[in-house]
């Protein structure tokens, strides 16, 4: 039986189109749609189970994002031959989406939901992540599932003046913003990228654009759905118990106010939240606190919530007595640590980044290969969340999505800072030591300080803040450089940063169904003078990248030779290099560009550097017919000179190319280790090996009279003087 296919097309308005297609693929997943643009097709499906487990209070939603080699007509890497762990590229994808979903789900929703996206055929001319929003929510949108506001998500890229959306890979290397948003119908939800310090203005005009195309993406959505007549389906509502809830606030709500508007550390202000939650606890019997554990948790989180909103809406008060506009004080140090690179400790408050910077060659670079891009990175930045930063024991299970994502965020503040001409590899890595808000963003701090720190000439410093939102619909404050409660207690995270001039990432994430256009910008200017603030504390720590890298720290030199001496340098099997390596303690990177080899020399030392670099230089030395070079005499023979262009490379001076005049005793008017000027005459034709003449470079004797010359300018004479018979033969040795 051939299956009943629905489709929509969305016109991109440039010529390009794309289609959502259900009813052919995964017909047993709640929903399932094919997204198609080009040749690039991703397989998304939604399941979500029937109730909730017990005791669950928050929606347990697993968004899954998966690039298939065989997509791309490619064979996974590795022994086995199959698809791994996702990279860090499937992980940011899954985050930007799962980031514009999960918020937008019922309150009360709490079953296990799972989105699963495939990429199955590739196409190099479509960027894959920017059609994985739309697939999750087309997946939803054909389902029963309770998902009321369809969303979706495109890639914004400016060539030339000129937004575009979801731009081609070669597009976006010219353009000077990459910015992935969110949005539902209503408003933006969602926003993630990096920018070549563009202005505030500009950015909220990309985002605006990016907002009118995601409404012809969900318009396109619902009308697939209203095709299909679907329903969504009931589900059982949280339990609640409106008494309870009232019993609660009345205990709580001033006593919470008043802990918040007493201005305390955090420690001290978690200390006194627990105990609030004891003394509430004991006002019920022990078959109360069993039958409702579960409600009054909640109960007392929500009131708790409320009380800090209030604060913040009514006073302009802060957990930390700050005023909305206020920064957290800063304190900043470099070369803290003495082997490295560079480093640098940054601290805003109650949050602290310890950066280290690595510096090596090529070989040292970031290799990315997946079946949508292949490439390596020269700098990239590693973040650690350990969990004694927030005080706490915990397991540890390996890099999490959240530091990846944290440290994607920071690596694309700072990279387009690295000169183009920079010949390190750099790694960068930020240690959170302590947190309470904006990690993060103290690792861009910290970043930008142990780069100058490093000797790194970076074009400018760059500086980061985490904006809040607290709003009950008609009131609304936007925080300065938020504390962690008040991320958690909060409707908005809003992260920018930048240097002086200009914005060069940002990452905002909406907890609530929308963002006002006016408090965006707002947000925006709030954001603008508190980096700039940092921006001054950072300068004052260290006001220009150190002129060079530390005594410690490898210096690299680059320079190209002809690719036909590459086999040379490296020797058989490797040998030479590695015998010059060891003697000189450099480490040696040979890679292949076109016609020549590219040579990087890493070494502390600037002795083994020169040493290396006068080596290979000698053993891919060549004359060159009609110069002169300066040479050194290396041993006396009957009938000329051994003379050394550069160590290993050497030629005869014949004894007839001394001089105009006869010499009949060559060691008259040469020896050993005299330096002197001769020019190079190509290869000899008899005996095929270099010939250099130092009488060339003299000046020519006048012709005596009546005689005539031969072939050398000479006088001839047809005995041949008094010369020993041998002499042909030696030179022909």
């Amino acid at each position: 039986m051939i299956p009943k296919v629905t489709q929509e097309i969305i016109d991109l308005g440039d010529g390009r189109t794309i289609s959502i297609e259900t009813g052919k693929l995964a017909k047993q997943a709640d929903g399932s749609v094919v997204v198609r643009s080009g040749n690039c097709m991703i397989l998304a499906t939604a399941v979500s189970a029937k109730t909730a487990n017990p005791g669950i209070d928050f929606l347990p939603l697993t968004v899954d994002y998966r690039e298939k080699f065989s997509a791309a007509g490619r064979f996974p890497g590795g022994f086995f031959k199959r698809e791994a762990r996702p990279s860090d590229q499937e992980i940011l994808t899954m985050r930007l989406v799962d980031r514009c979903l999960r918020p937008l789900f019922p309150d009360d929703y709490h079953a296990e939901t799972q989105i699963m996206l495939q990429l199955m055929s590739f196409d190099e001319n479509v960027m894959p992540d920017a059609m994985a929003g739309l697939a999750a929510s087309a997946a939803l949108a054909v389902s029963d599932i309770p998902f009321y506001n369809l969303i979706s998500e495109v890639r914004v890229g400016r060539v030339n003046g000129q937004l575009i959306i979801n731009p081609t890979k070669k597009q976006l290397e010219e353009s000077d913003i990459d910015m992935m948003i969110g949005a539902s119908k209503d408003s933006v939800c969602m926003v993630e990228g990096e920018m070549k310090e563009i202005s505030e203005a500009e950015m909220v005009e990309a985002i605006k654009f990016a907002h009118e195309a995601i409404i012809v993406q969900i318009e396109a959505q619902e009308k697939m759905r209203a095709a299909l007549s679907l329903d969504y389906r009931t589900y059982e509502p949280e339990e609640n118990d409106d008494t309870l809830k009232a019993e609660i606030h009345t205990f709580a709500y001033d006593k919470f106010y008043a802990i918040a508007a007493e201005a305390s550390a955090k420690h001290e202000r978690t200390e006194k939240f627990a105990a609030l939650k004891e003394e509430l606890l004991a006002n019920f019997s022990e078959e109360t606190i069993e039958e409702k554990k579960e409600l009054i948790s909640k109960y007392f989180s929500k009131t708790q919530k409320e009380a800090v909103r209030n604060l913040v809406l009514d006073q302009g008060l802060r957990l930390d007595g700050r005023k909305t506009t206020e920064i957290r004080n800063i304190w900043s140090e470099v070369d803290y640590l003495p082997s490295a690179h560079g480093s640098s400790v940054f601290t805003r408050g109650e949050t602290q980044a310890l950066a280290t910077v690595t510096l090596g060659t090529s070989r040292e670079a970031n290799v990315i290969d997946l079946p949508s891009e292949q490439g390596e990175e020269r700098f990239y930045l590693h973040y650690n969340f350990p969990p004694f930063s927030t005080g706490e024991a915990k397991p540890l299970r390996g890099v999490s999505r959240r530091e990846v994502g944290h440290g994607n965020l920071a690596q694309r503040a700072l990279k387009n800072m690295i000169p183009a001409d920079c010949p390190y590899t750099i790694r960068l890595v930020s240690d959170v030591l302590e947190s309470n808000g904006s990690s993060s963003m103290a690792t861009v701090c910290a970043g930008t300080l142990a780069l100058m720190d490093a000797g790194i000439q970076i074009e400018k410093p760059v500086s980061g803040i985490a904006m809040g939102l607290i709003t009950d619909g008609s009131r609304f404050a936007v925080l300065s450089d938020i504390l962690g409660d008040e991320d958690h207690l909060g409707d908005m995270d809003f992260k920018v940063t930048g240097t002086k001039d200009g914005i060069t990432a940002c990452q905002m994430d909406i907890k609530i169904d929308g963002l006002r256009y006016d408090i965006m910008e707002q947000a925006l200017k709030q954001a603008h003078e508190g980096r700039m603030h940092i921006l001054g504390k950072i300068t004052e720590t260290i006001a220009a990248p150190k002129a060079t890298v530390k005594a410690h720290a490898p210096k690299i030199i680059k320079f190209e030779i002809p690719k036909d001496f590459i086999g040379a340098v490296i020797g058989p099997g490797g040998k030479n290099i590695q015998a010059l390596q060891a003697e000189t303690q450099t480490t040696i990177v040979i890679t292949e560009e076109g016609d020549y080899g590219i040579i990087e020399i890493l070494g502390v030392s600037q002795e083994g550097i020169d040493k290396a670099i006068s080596s290979i230089q000698n053993q891919i030395f060549t004359p060159v017919e009609g110069e002169v070079y300066k040479v050194k005499v290396t041993k006396m023979l009957d009938f000329g000179a051994v003379v050394e262009f550069v160590p290993g490379k050497d030629s005869l001076l014949h004894v007839s190319e001394f001089d105009w005049k006869r010499i009949e005793n060559p060691s008259d008017v040469l020896k050993e280790g005299d330096v002197l000027d001769v020019k190079y005459l190509g290869l000899d034709p008899k005996t095929k090996k270099p010939k250099v003449s130092r009488k060339a470079l003299l000046p020519r004797p006048p012709k005596p009279e009546g005689k005539p010359e031969n072939k050398e300018g000479r006088p001839e004479n047809r005995n041949n003087g008094n010369r020993p018979s041998n002499d042909r033969k030696e030179e022909n040795k």
